[in-house]
């Protein structure tokens, strides 16, 4: 008998707990992504998974990703959901891209 309060007040609990855990960071700040892939790049080009020439494209795509976060800023001030979702998708692909090129077997020499 004691079960279905006890059960009861625990989904309460979750129910009200969940919004709050959602809301808390519902995106990683742009500027904080860029940070983890550079440093990802820098160590796979430190520790050889990358080569010189991987490194550099993988550098050169993420300061064009940065440059156009800069002109959506300039813009209007501030990102709006479509702008967020664009960097969001290129920093998704760049990172896929610094994974596949970390274990494609090229090594440094």
């Amino acid at each position: 008998m004691k079960k279905l309060p006890v059960l009861l007040l625990g989904l309460g609990f979750a129910t009200a707990a969940f919004p709050a855990v959602a809301s808390a960071a519902p995106f990683a700040p742009a500027n904080n992504r860029a940070q983890m892939i550079e440093l990802r790049i820098n160590q796979g080009v430190r520790s050889g998974a990358l080569n010189r020439r991987e490194g550099f494209k993988l550098q050169n795509e993420l300061r064009g990703i940065q440059r156009l976060e800069y002109r959506y800023s300039m813009s209007g001030g501030r990102l709006d959901l479509r702008e967020r979702a664009d960097l969001n998708r290129r920093y998704d692909v760049l990172s896929s891209k610094v994974r596949f090129d970390k274990h494609d077997g090229q090594r440094r020499w």
